[in-house]
């Protein structure tokens, strides 16, 4: 009989763990924009660029972390990644300007590249075979999804009893306590394959493949609308939304204000992603990437544009977020694994990080541009139309891709 290998492996459950923490965390800082506005009276725009500066370390650390992971272990890059997280968010307890927060988000992003999909998923990858590939990414995406349901009301939560600067510290706490995981992250025997290339031709060559260029400025997208969402949306829900009917459903469950609606419909994407993820997982292995890909970039510019362009009530708020929820993060196991399909999984925590940085660089734009035209125009309007519109260019982008093995690299 022959033996299948186990989707279900230490590896992938350490990796869910670590993954599921890190966005925890990450997901609920744009909780804290309108208390640290009120706090402190800065712009909107201030703590914005702390946010998207953390974005953007996080893009820049994810191909150095990759590379770090390839050469001197798994386990030493993530707990690199950790003690970051863990410095970084302590130092913001005590911050008080924003230079302050932005030099400091700049070790978050860092800690988060060291603790995020970028490297886990690189490490999923490698430890899983072939024919597990797919769904084991899928998983491990899902687990960030988790996190994402967890993070942004457990941050509201703890908002209303302690001061930030508390949560800020709890949150440091919760990272340093996934090192407890660690000892399990061990490769399966013959995971990573031997080669004689060393990592720089390997990665200059996939550089050079016009399909590389072509992933790399489609996941530009991705990062903007899930990097302004993630940042912006629980206060453009607490400004924008019509009021919460006293007798409704929402008022049942104890959500009477748009400022827990504004928490809750970050979770509610993290909910429906579970389910986005794993479906990608599934189609991927049965479908082609590219195409994937471009349908849920096409659905995403859908959803988009219609939320905008009806009145945000709490009823549309709670569809808006399961629609897009449905496509947030299936993104990346179709991309993550188009990219160990192109270019195999030795060197993937480097190419997929290099591909990851065009994702954060979007997102630092969502964020930043979030805040920014905010201030000038008092709505999020103008940004959200850019999200459509680069939505679209990166449903367009994807078609053109030659979903084939660009070199005879062994997966």
């Amino acid at each position: 009989m022959e033996h299948r290998a186990p989707l279900v492996t230490p590896v992938l459950l350490a990796g869910c763990v670590i993954i599921l923490v890190s966005f925890a965390i990450r997901s609920a800082f744009g909780v804290f924009q309108i208390p640290i506005q009120e706090e402190f009276g800065w712009l909107r725009a201030e703590f914005s660029l702390a946010i998207a500066i953390q974005n953007l370390a996080w893009g820049i650390g994810a191909p150095l972390f990759g590379a770090i992971a390839e050469r001197f272990t798994d386990r030493k890059a993530i707990m690199l990644g950790i003690a970051l997280y863990t410095v970084g968010l302590l130092l913001s307890a005590v911050a008080t300007t924003p230079m302050q927060h932005n030099l400091l988000e700049m070790l978050v992003g860092f800690g988060i590249a060291g603790t995020g999909m970028g490297l886990i998923l690189a490490i999923v990858g490698r430890a899983s075979s072939d024919e597990n590939r797919s769904m084991a990414l899928a998983i491990a995406t899902a687990a960030g999804s988790g996190g994402q349901i967890f993070g942004p009301p457990v941050a509201e939560a703890l908002l209303s009893i302690v001061s930030l600067q508390a949560v800020f510290v709890i949150f440091a706490l919760a990272v340093l306590s996934t090192l407890l995981v660690l000892p399990a992250l061990k490769a399966r025997p013959g995971a990573t394959p031997t080669l004689s290339e060393p990592m720089g031709p390997a990665v200059a060559r996939a550089l050079k493949d016009p399909n590389f260029t072509l992933i790399f400025l489609g996941f530009f997208s991705c990062g903007y609308q899930l990097g302004f969402i993630t940042a912006h949306f629980p206060a453009f829900v607490t400004e924008l939304c019509g009021p919460i009917s006293p007798g409704g459903m929402l008022a049942g469950l104890g959500i009477t204000t748009t400022s827990a609606l504004g928490a809750i419909a970050i979770s509610l994407i993290g909910v429906a992603n579970i389910a986005g993820v794993l479906a990608a997982g599934w189609a991927g292995k049965r479908y082609r990437k590219k195409s994937l890909l471009a349908g849920i970039y096409l659905a995403r510019t859908l959803v988009a544009a219609a939320f905008i362009m009806v009145p945000i009530t709490p009823e549309t708020v709670i569809l808006f977020s399961l629609g897009m929820g449905a496509l947030w993060l299936a993104t990346v196991p179709l991309t993550s694994g188009l990219v160990a399909h192109l270019y195999g999984v030795r060197y993937m925590g480097t190419l997929y990080g290099v591909v990851f940085l065009s994702h954060q660089i979007g997102s630092f734009m969502g964020v930043w541009l979030g805040g920014r035209l905010h201030d000038l125009y008092g709505d999020y309007t103008l940004v959200w139309w850019v999200g459509v519109g680069v939505g679209l260019f990166s449903a367009l982008v994807h078609l053109p891709i030659k979903e084939r093995p660009a070199s005879p690299l062994p997966a």
